[in-house]
């Protein structure tokens, strides 16, 4: 080869193949789609997540392995974990010392071995992870009592120093933990935010190796806004030198979205790609349906349309918050109106990954494989003679609608923009059963009858 040529040649076949490599790279890490603005995409492809998980902690549980393939074999891929250690058996990420009392400066390596064996085995299954760095609950009353950052638990600092209580007895919700407060926009406590870096850098330092990681700032938090917005700004940079791309989101405590708590999120692209929404599962019926859509059309109209999530449905019988039924539709309805992720609390909060969950998310994740979930839409407005809480609709006109009945019932639905020949199928949600395709014909509506009580759904499709 001429020496000349192979100076413009080489330089340039090596400029493309960084390309290919860099691309393949980002193509690996979890994003929000172009295509779909309101899904994430990994590995190049648009997804929609769902799980259920026997506990939030997940890196901590014995049996993670099975109970990963466990998930995957339902249909799911999603979960959530909170850095959390306030359960019996876990462990704390920092050494502790032979009097009891931990050293900030060391860690405890069991603790980060497991993070990161938990990290792997996710990533080997395209699990996708949603983490939350403060596990808000494990900084008040009993379990703030053996926390390491507890000045009367550590070798490192003192109350007078942080200006950290050594009891906090109140909810998180009174927000009486200084713990929160050190960022530079509120306290400005530089040596306890010296410690909380270095914790978070130990983490970042496990989970940037891993493209399946999204990052919540917090569970449930009622502190300033300044104190998310510190931490997503700080995981974004460290991300951004380490030739990463991270996306976060932060969790309120306000069950009700219009509340101003999540303005901060649902309304500041800039600062969160995602918004955790966890919260309107609170919220049970029309007004959980509701209460998310308005949501998302407020987004759209103001151009902040992103991936909505759903890391925690309550509802469990044996629980605090809802029923067992109330949760299993709160899951299906998150799907349904379009958002981005959908998953059952840890029990006796949630349905976790029992029988039920298993089965419901295999019948969602069958579901999006029969229709374009995609691109359809939330449109209710194509039911007719329905009863509050009967019956939710999904479409795309003229194409597919599904239609979900939470208790039984009968509905007429629009299909005026569909021409000629459709076919209809109905799961049985909690078998995870589906029935043969039959032919329908009904010129510009066709009347369903739910074939029994609980939780059915109808495919109908244009021949």
């Amino acid at each position: 080869m001429d020496l000349k040529k192979a100076d413009i040649i080489l330089p340039a076949l090596f400029s493309l193949l960084v390309l290919v490599l860099s691309t393949e790279l980002s193509a690996q890490e979890i994003r929000v789609s172009e295509q779909y603005p309101t899904y994430f995409e990994y590995n190049g492809e648009p997804l929609l997540l769902l799980g259920g998980t026997v506990d939030d902690n997940l890196f901590q549980i014995v049996g993670l392995e099975e109970h990963l393939d466990l998930l995957e074999a339902s249909g799911g891929n999603y979960v959530r974990n909170t850095m959390s250690s306030r359960d019996e058996g876990n462990l704390w990420a920092f050494h502790r010392q032979e009097d009891g009392v931990y050293d900030l400066n060391k860690w405890n390596d069991a603790y980060w071995d497991r993070f990161d064996h938990f990290l792997k085995a996710c990533k080997e299954r395209d699990i996708i992870v949603q983490i939350e760095l403060w596990a808000t609950f494990d900084y008040y009353r009993d379990n703030w009592e053996v926390n390491p950052f507890n000045p009367k638990n550590n070798r490192n600092y003192d109350s007078v120093r942080t200006k950290l209580h050594t009891s906090v007895p109140t909810h998180p919700i009174f927000r009486g933990n200084p713990f929160f407060w050190s960022v530079p926009e509120m306290d400005n406590n530089a040596r306890l935010m010296n410690y909380q870096q270095r914790f978070v850098d130990k983490l970042l330092s496990y989970s940037l190796q891993y493209g399946n990681v999204l990052y919540c700032m917090d569970n449930e938090t009622s502190v300033t806004a300044s104190w998310g917005r510190f931490w997503s700004a700080y995981i974004k940079m460290k991300a951004e030198l380490a030739d990463k791309e991270v996306l976060t989101t932060e969790m309120w405590d306000a069950w009700d979205l219009s509340h101003p708590q999540h303005f901060e999120t649902l309304h500041h692209p800039e600062i969160y790609a995602f918004a955790d929404i966890s919260q309107n599962n609170h919220q049970t019926g029309d007004s959980h349906w509701e209460n998310g859509i308005n949501q998302m059309k407020k987004l759209e109209k103001l151009g902040y349309l992103r991936p909505l999530t759903n890391v925690k449905v309550y509802g469990n019988d044996g629980g605090r918050h809802k029923t067992t039924q109330q949760g299993i539709e709160a899951f299906i309805r998150n799907v349904l109106m379009g958002c981005a992720s959908s998953r059952f609390h840890r029990p006796t909060s949630g349905q976790g990954l029992n029988e039920k969950a298993q089965r419901v998310i295999r019948s969602m994740r069958d579901l999006s494989a029969k229709v374009n979930v995609l691109e359809a839409g939330p449109l209710n407005e194509l039911l007719a003679e329905r009863e509050p809480d009967e019956a939710y609709c999904m479409a795309l006109p003229g194409r597919e609608y599904v239609v979900y009945f939470p208790k039984g019932g009968s509905v007429v639905l629009d299909i005026s923009a569909m021409q000629g020949q459709a076919s209809i199928e109905w799961c049985e949600m909690l078998q995870a059963r589906w029935s043969e395709i039959e032919s329908v014909r009904g010129n510009n509506a066709i009347e369903l009858n739910c074939p029994g009580e609980g939780h059915w759904i109808a495919v109908i499709k244009k021949l």
